[in-house]
């Protein structure tokens, strides 16, 4: 089914993205390091405002994706915290020291997800692409129910040859999100080369915005992402 989520690192944009009609917010702070960990009073307040769900990005640093075993326990308690909230879902991801899927951390963070949906996040672009196909595996077996990636490049229009190998591997066990620059101009042509039904937008598109996304970009991604 057709989705289109829009990171929002603020609360304007989050109510901005449900007013334009978007599906669902992924919500988080700090752009500027890719997303971390929102603050529970802003995900509470926008939790009474938003009718659409609202994941929450589990990140206590944007460094890297490899965390200390104190930076783990605080991953936990956050997902514990905004699981008692109401948080629709999870968006984290963990590498091991060998840079791919840490196993054990993960499936320890899904478990505390309580049945909530985990999306594993781009930490998934920094494994090597000739085992992206195998980890995609490992992240449904771990029991992910979808992984946000630009297929391994810069944006998702240089790694669109691998997402539409992720896509056709996954055969709909798992979501294969679309991100990194995906914007109205270039989703229709994402969507034609990948056959996607999944897309990730930060709709930010005046860099005088102050990080705010935009209205009109969000209804233009919906209508293209469901034409």
């Amino acid at each position: 089914m057709p989705l289109l989520e829009i990171a929002c690192f603020n609360t304007e944009s989050a109510l901005i993205a449900q007013e334009a009609g978007a599906d669902r917010v992924e919500l988080c702070k700090e752009q500027e390091l890719g997303g971390t960990t929102p603050l529970l009073s802003t995900f509470s307040s926008l939790k009474e405002a938003l009718s659409i769900p609202i994941y929450v990005m589990i990140r206590p640093h944007g460094r890297n994706f490899k965390y200390s075993d104190d930076e783990y326990r605080d991953m936990e308690r956050d997902i514990q915290l905004f699981n008692q909230e109401g948080a629709h879902g999870f968006v984290f991801g963990i590498l091991n020291e060998t840079g791919f899927v840490d196993e054990e951390r993960c499936r320890g963070l899904v478990l505390k997800a309580e049945g909530k949906p985990c999306t594993f996040h781009r930490a998934f672009d920094s494994i090597p692409g000739k085992e992206m196909l195998e980890q995609l595996d490992l992240l449904v077996e771990v029991g992910f129910k979808a992984v946000l990636t630009s297929g391994g490049g810069k944006n998702a229009a240089e790694g669109n040859e691998m997402l539409k190998k992720l896509v056709a591997t996954a055969e709909g066990r798992i979501d294969v999100i679309v991100g990194g620059g995906v914007r109205s101009s270039n989703l229709e042509r994402l969507r034609q080369e990948t056959n996607a039904l999944v897309f990730h937008s930060s709709a930010i598109v005046d860099v005088g915005a102050d990080g705010i996304a935009s209205r009109d970009e969000i209804e233009l991604l919906q209508r293209l992402v469901n034409a």
